[in-house]
């Protein structure tokens, strides 16, 4: 290993922290399989710093420590690069290069204040009892007595709630072409075979796909037909994220491009992670019928706080996002290494959450933790931290909850098969492996 005064020197290669040494073809398709199991392996083995050499060029160096993550949350964003072309080049395809996730500093900032008030204020009530409605809705159309699976449930509540958030009042033959569309685009990517190859070959596999490309397409022709539309026929006074949008950066005095609205209106509509959530709490619930029943006496008495452990629990456990990345701009002075440029950061939100030093008993579902203890800024990051920390945050924790309240208000479900279920790649996300299966009744009201 080299000494400390050669690794502080910038001018010279750095080390980096230990990591497999198989080479870069065999540790893709290690990662395109079996990435979780990747990461226990490598973190036991090398500890809290691992190096993976996934793609040829950019080595990945993998942070667990929770100072080593405030460290990365906590560096100015200009050293820290997280754009399309930098950090994460996989979701540029899906998402588009000028989404408000995939941008950087100081253009991030300006456009991430733009989006804010959309999930803020009066906004967010407006929302729980939209949520709560859709939910109805859906439900109502479950099978009862019979096995289903509920992450595709789950899939249209979110796409019903986001597509209602971002157009208000969408023509009903419009809202189904946009949802068809979505549908469509979703259930091309989500193919073993595709996702394997998209996690071991990067966006080359989509941008270089004619299946994927005509199906983005289609999805984008729908958007842009509705917001020329309403721009032609005037805002009024819409309160949805299309309109907030748009207005926001009219009073700004530079009114939004096609391109613009387009990556940001997709962003919002490819919200795959929060049905996962809701998918993982329901398989979890579902295997402790003690922390169920509490948390339905709970529901049935207008009371959340145990709601919310259970959320924040879910989301500890399963996180549906397992690692975020950032590209150095300039040498990373990190746990005794000097990572060097280009390197990729990547605090691990996977491992962090299994740290038995932060999370007694970690691998067991106890909400419970989260009633004494509240969620730690840099040990508790299913939605990412620091100036990048997801923007529909709240968003995306108050439709979990509704859909709860919900489901169990209406619902009695069990488990379809008594073992649990493992985790399975879906797009960017891992997603319960047999989609979460239950059988549902219609609940039977007991005098509490």
């Amino acid at each position: 290993m080299a000494s400390a005064e050669n690794m502080s020197r910038v001018d010279e290669p750095a080390a980096l922290p230990p990591g497999p040494r198989a080479p870069s073809a065999a540790q893709a398709l290690g990662w395109a399989l079996r990435p979780l199991g990747m990461m226990d392996r490598c973190h036991e083995r090398y500890g809290d710093l691992f190096t993976l050499r996934v793609r040829r060029g950019r080595p990945w160096v993998f942070l667990t420590d929770p100072e080593h993550v405030k460290q990365v949350f906590t560096t100015d964003s200009e050293l820290l690069r997280s754009g399309a072309s930098e950090a994460n080049p996989l979701l540029e395809p899906l998402l588009g290069s000028r989404s408000v996730m995939l941008l950087d500093e100081p253009q991030h900032m300006s456009d991430r204040k733009r989006l804010l008030p959309s999930f803020h204020g009066q906004r967010m009530k407006d929302y729980g009892e939209m949520m709560s409605g859709v939910a109805e809705e859906q439900i109502s159309r479950w099978p009862l007595g019979e096995p289903f699976a509920l992450w595709p449930r789950m899939q249209a509540i979110s796409l019903e709630v986001v597509m209602r958030a971002v157009f208000e009042d969408l023509d009903s033959d419009r809202h189904e072409c946009l949802r068809a569309r979505v549908v469509e685009l979703t259930d091309w990517i989500n193919t073993p075979r595709r996702l394997a190859l998209l996690a071991a070959l990067g966006s080359r596999t989509l941008t270089g796909n004619a299946g994927f490309r005509r199906a983005m397409s289609r999805l984008e022709s729908v958007v842009l037909e509705e917001v020329h539309e309403r721009r032609a026929s005037g805002l009024g006074e819409r309160e949805d994220i299309h309109s907030m949008l748009e207005r926001a950066y009219a009073e700004g005095g530079s009114p939004v491009d096609d391109k613009k609205m387009r990556d940001e209106l997709v962003t919002m509509l490819s919200d795959g992670p929060t049905a996962t959530s809701l998918s993982w709490v329901f398989e979890r619930l579902l295997r402790h019928p003690e922390k169920l029943a509490r948390l339905r006496e709970e529901v049935l008495t207008g009371e959340e706080e145990y709601l919310d452990a259970v959320v924040k629990e879910t989301l500890r456990l399963c996180p549906a996002v397992p690692v975020v990345m950032r590209r150095l701009v300039e040498p990373m002075r990190v746990g005794g290494y000097e990572l060097p440029p280009e390197t990729i950061v990547a605090p691990c939100v996977y491992l962090m959450h299994r740290r038995g030093d932060v999370y007694p008993d970690p691998l067991s579902f106890r909400p419970e933790r989260f009633l004494t203890d509240s969620a730690g800024t840099y040990t508790w990051i299913p939605f990412g931290g620091g100036v990048r920390r997801c923007v529909a945050a709240s968003f995306a924790q108050l439709e979990i909850k509704r859909v709860i309240q919900v489901v169990l208000s209406r619902l009695d479900l069990r488990a379809a098969d008594s073992r649990s279920e493992g985790a399975a790649r879906s797009s960017v996300s891992f997603t319960p492996a047999g989609g979460a299966r239950v059988i549902a009744a219609h609940r039977v009201p007991v005098a509490v």
